[in-house]
């Protein structure tokens, strides 16, 4: 049986912060030498599910990626900087956000090339949606990201479609 969230201890978003490096490699790119977007979804996708994992330390999925755009392209021979944190937790969810950054290796010029918040749930044995320990903020910044992530589950909230009805079936 899941622990009732109020009695988790709640962790702060500096407890389960991610930061990866990847090399991008001629097998990430495309014919034009830029790493591959689907690449840079996977990279998201798993420093956010290590960031979900961290604060829960339970099973956690993927349920929705905001809107996704690549402002500038990471070319073969660059690193991709990914930097994932806690914005925000709900009862049994949690939203990351993801920055990523190109770093030539030459220069260190830094530039950022996309931003992602990705909603996860944690679930339980059973694969039910299982309650997540609350965020404690510990920053004005904190705090700021965690009203900013309010409004955008809002938002995903009313925009989610009506579940369609149930067909009777014909008995014959």
């Amino acid at each position: 049986m899941s622990t009732p969230r109020s009695s988790r201890a709640g962790r702060t978003p500096r407890e389960s912060r991610v930061e990866m490096v990847e090399l991008v490699l001629p097998n990430d790119a495309n014919t034009l030498g830029n790493v591959l977007g689907g690449r840079v979804l996977h990279w998201i996708d798993l420093a956010a599910a290590i960031v979900a994992h961290r604060h829960c330390r339970q099973e956690t999925v993927t349920v929705s990626l905001d809107q996704m755009s690549f402002l500038a392209p990471i070319r073969v021979g660059q690193l991709a900087l990914i930097a994932a944190r806690l914005t925000y937790t709900g009862r049994t969810s949690m939203e990351i956000r993801v920055d990523v950054t190109c770093e030539d290796l030459l220069s260190g010029r830094r530039q950022p090339t996309s931003t992602a918040n990705l909603t996860f749930v944690a679930i339980d044995k059973k694969g039910r949606p299982a309650p997540v320990p609350p965020l404690i903020l510990e920053t004005e910044e904190d705090r700021r990201e965690a009203r900013a992530a309010e409004s955008r589950r809002e938002a995903r909230l009313r925009a989610r479609p009506e579940p369609a009805p149930k067909r009777e079936s014909k008995q014959r």
